[in-house]
């Protein structure tokens, strides 16, 4: 979701589950996956092409977006910092510091 809203302002692609092809400038992409484009060329399934000034797709009627490549460098694609050996990574360093710690039955 949120590259989808980086690609605001940008041309997408955009196939709805009845088959229908919209390309033009995504203006505003909502959570729920709710377009808004403009400036579009929608093809039909039947092979039709028409040119539509502004259209307004469902979320839920959308099977898939194509977005434009250079979005591969957007920031949230970016690696975080590598943190060594800090808690919270994982089920290996859960059981790696339980190990550590013992089985909890003192020092018999």
């Amino acid at each position: 979701i949120k590259v989808l809203h980086e690609a605001e302002g940008h041309i997408v692609t955009c196939e709805t589950i009845t088959g229908e092809v919209y390309r033009g400038k995504l203006i505003e992409a909502e959570d729920n996956m709710n377009c808004q484009m403009t400036q579009l060329t929608v093809t039909y399934r039947d092979g039709r092409t028409a040119n539509l000034e502004n259209v307004y797709i469902r979320g839920s009627k959308i099977r898939f977006l194509i977005l434009p490549d250079m979005l591969k460098n957007a920031p949230m694609f970016k690696k975080q910092g590598a943190k060594s050996g800090t808690a919270g990574r994982g089920k290996s360093a859960i059981l790696r510091a339980q190990a550590a710690r013992g089985r909890g039955r003192g020092a018999g």
